[in-house]
């Protein structure tokens, strides 16, 4: 293997536009795993010490059962849950926790192993914000007063099923095409236009997993990376052609985190005993560098920070070398649970409600804080940090955590 530590040196930064006179810088979250879906936040003024009660509590909300995490723009912040077999798509005030609008339909919640509601996260592009639910409905809402511009839905439009687990993946946004998976073959991944819903291109056999798909640069052009049941596809976004694939299997098809994309290199990691690779990839070709157990991420995606891979290995808190897949350390604090990174800090939350903060440095796990910012039956959503405020969910309730300097 001819790798260079320079080479794997740190992630693609997120970029943040260059600010006009007088204009108030902000730290947005208008998506799944932030701006470029890298779990990565440019945000750096934000507090790191805490009371022993953990940072005041601003709001808190009844958003009922599910999954979906938040995406935080302009002000607002979306989300989705499900009361009495009827999800609603909210949209809050991020200052007061006030709801603005709400957009409701039938759909059952139910799930085989107990885990009800919807599993996706809104997705904010400008005045559109877009949802997929657990049985398929795709929606696309006003962003100021969530009234449905369109919809779509995955079984009855495409034909298919829904799998086991429900549909899990967050709609992605890539230029004027909105992409998904269905659940059909010959029509597994589809593009449409954002605005009206109309088709652009379907194609693809594999079956979906519960990942959502990362658009990236790839030999001057735009590519998807897809981890479907079947393993990851690179798909050119343009129409969805089938550039490579690498074959990777999960037991229940689960490969359920979402690829972490860095130069021409991807790494994708699932649960169930599977583990972990690092691929490399051209425009027509796809290879193994390395692969082992170290990694085994069950539902939430690592974070690339300097080099290194910061994830949950099941129930583990676990930091990589990204160029060997060697293990640095390992803390059981936070049992099984999510994070994400801003300054060179993990913000950490385990499934059971603990929050907490940590260097991101591959010389040990060193806590900065913690505390308990919720009880009860949290859920598997990743914390989201966004203009000095820190957002995390159990089951059915949404705390918003005030982490401001100023």
């Amino acid at each position: 293997m001819h790798l260079s530590r320079r080479q794997f040196a740190t992630a693609l930064a997120v970029g943040v536009p260059a600010l006009a006179q007088g204009q108030q810088e902000t730290f947005d979250w208008p998506q799944w795993r932030g701006p470029k879906r890298s779990g990565i936040s440019t945000e750096t003024d934000f507090a790191t010490a805490w009371p022993k009660e953990g940072p005041p509590r601003v709001w808190s909300a009844n958003v009922g059962a599910g999954y979906s995490s938040v995406a935080v723009s302009g002000g607002r912040v979306y989300t989705m849950g499900n009361v009495n077999d009827v999800d609603h798509v909210m949209c809050l005030n991020a200052a007061t926790g006030k709801l603005i609008w709400d957009y409701k339909y039938p759909c059952a919640a139910a799930d085989p192993n107990g885990y009800p509601g919807p599993r996706c996260t809104p997705t904010v592009d400008g005045d559109l914000v877009f949802t997929i639910s657990r049985n398929g409905h795709v929606l696309c809402l006003s962003a100021a007063t969530g009234a449905l511009v369109w919809t779509q839905h995955l079984v009855n439009t495409y034909g298919g099923v829904v799998p086991q687990w429900g549909f899990a993946g967050s709609p992605l946004v890539e230029g004027g095409l909105l992409i998904f998976e269905t659940n059909v073959a010959g029509r597994a991944v589809v593009a449409v236009e954002k605005r009206t819903g109309r088709l652009v291109w379907a194609n693809g056999g594999y079956a979906p997993g519960y990942s959502s798909p990362v658009a990236f640069d790839l030999a001057r052009d735009r590519a998807v990376a897809i981890f479907s049941a079947a393993g990851l596809t690179g798909r050119a976004a343009s129409n969805g052609r089938v550039l490579w694939h690498y074959n990777w299997r999960t037991q229940y098809d689960v490969n359920a985190a979402t690829p972490v994309i860095f130069d021409d290199k991807i790494f994708i990691s699932s649960g169930y005993g599977t583990g972990c690779a690092l691929l490399q990839v051209t425009a027509n070709s796809v290879r193994l560098v390395w692969s082992n157990k170290n990694m085994r991420n069950h539902f939430s995606s690592c974070v690339l920070w300097q080099g290194h891979l910061y994830g949950f290995d099941d129930s583990q808190l676990r930091c990589l070398d990204i160029i060997t897949g060697a293990v640095k350390w390992s803390s059981p604090a936070y049992g099984k649970g999510s994070l994400m990174i801003a300054d060179g800090r993990l913000i950490l939350y385990g499934e059971r409600g603990r929050l907490g903060l940590a260097d991101a440095s591959p010389a040990g796990f060193q806590e900065l804080a913690a505390a308990q910012a919720l009880g009860g039956a949290s859920t598997w959503a990743p914390p989201v940090l966004a203009n000095g405020k820190i957002y995390c969910r159990s089951q059915a309730a949404l705390v918003c955590l005030n982490v401001a300097t100023k």
